[in-house]
């Protein structure tokens, strides 16, 4: 392979990886802008600013029935942040949310059989929640904004008590798509990116070679494998029972599931900048050592003797009888979707030329 070749297909893949998420994301930037300017400052400082573990189950239980990707849910973990939740509930919240929902729990009982499903949801339950408990406990000065919600954002005081509810969407939308997204932009090409060359660099033929393997060392390779790539719950969930109808170990399966869904480059990146590096650092290992656990656990309860719940010949038909939980936007859509991701990017890092320039030139 050629270096333009070499370069060519990261790009290719980067840009994949960014077509599979960017409707969500722009959905997560409308959504954030309307709670960051609809969202009463006091009773989100109350429900969710604090270390109480009915904050952590709020927001986890809240997060498990959203369908967003680890992608899309960036936005609205920031966005939660910057509302004066603590860290705790917001890592239990972009946690809970990417890894499991009502249409992956249901795909997974019909793909993966009861027995793994019921492990894939007590663990998404219990892994956001003790991402919660941690992020309080270890948090730091990081636990909460000290800005009241503007840290490393370039926010005007809001005087909401004079604003409409309409003033207030708009004002949610000119954040979000002007400052928010241009922030969160660059931060996730550049996670694509860098997803496109590992992808490039460990070919599938050494994933699925390593994912056949039950043993410990195995189970430890793919959690660091897949907390670091993209992977949609819902959307993987066929190529997971697909792993394991061809003889890939249950606890390795969930292991790439649970860590590829709860976590990938372009959020460890936007929580290491928006928030801080304790938390991304946090929130990244408790991803690694909760899906390697998991995966452990699997094994040695189920992993012996483990009989598939569908085979290679059974596949088509399963796949078509669970068609209605896929929710499969349109190609020029998702394009549409990607080339703003692009432009929010691209306009985020020529912010932070001028400001360099700017610092030079003083």
């Amino acid at each position: 392979m050629d270096f333009f070749n070499f370069i060519e297909k990261i790009f290719k893949i980067a840009f994949n990886l960014l077509n599979s998420s960017s409707l969500w994301l722009m959905v997560s930037f409308i959504v954030a802008g309307i709670l960051r300017y609809t969202l009463n400052p006091e009773i989100m400082q109350k429900s969710l600013g604090n270390k109480k573990i009915s904050a952590l189950l709020k927001s986890t239980i809240s997060g498990m029935m959203l369908p967003i990707c680890s992608c899309g849910v960036i936005p609205l973990g920031i966005g939660l942040y910057y509302s004066g939740a603590y860290l705790g509930p917001v890592l239990a919240f972009i946690t809970a949310t990417p890894m499991i929902n009502p249409a992956a729990v249901i795909l997974s009982y019909g793909l993966l059989g009861p027995k793994i499903t019921l492990i894939y949801v007590i663990s998404g339950f219990v892994i956001p929640v003790v991402a919660g408990v941690l992020g309080n406990k270890f948090g730091g000065s990081e636990i909460i904004s000290p800005y009241g919600g503007v840290k490393n954002l370039k926010l005007q005081e809001l005087e909401v008590a004079e604003e409409t509810f309409k003033d207030k969407i708009i004002s949610g939308m000119k954040w979000s798509f002007n400052e928010l997204s241009s922030i969160v932009g660059k931060y996730v090409i550049l996670g694509m990116l860098m997803g496109g060359f590992l992808f490039v660099v460990f070919p599938k033929s050494f994933l699925n070679e390593y994912l056949g393997s039950p043993g410990l060392l195995s189970l430890g390779s793919i959690s660091v494998i897949a907390a670091i790539s993209y992977v949609c719950a819902v959307g993987h969930i066929p190529f997971i029972a697909a792993l394991v109808a061809s003889g890939a170990s249950p606890g390795v399966a969930l292991t790439f599931l649970i860590g590829g869904t709860g976590t990938n480059l372009p959020e460890l990146i936007s929580i290491w900048k928006l928030i801080g590096k304790r938390a991304s650092l946090l929130y990244g290992s408790i991803m690694i050592i909760s899906s390697l656990i998991v995966g452990y656990l699997t094994n040695l309860l189920i992993g012996e003797n483990f009989i598939p719940v569908i085979s290679f010949n059974r596949l088509g038909g399963e796949m078509e009888s669970i068609k209605f939980l896929i929710f499969k936007a349109p190609e020029w859509l998702k394009l549409i979707c990607s080339i703003f991701i692009i432009i929010f990017g691209l306009r985020g890092w020529v912010e932070d030329l001028k400001e360099l320039v700017k610092k030079n030139g003083e």
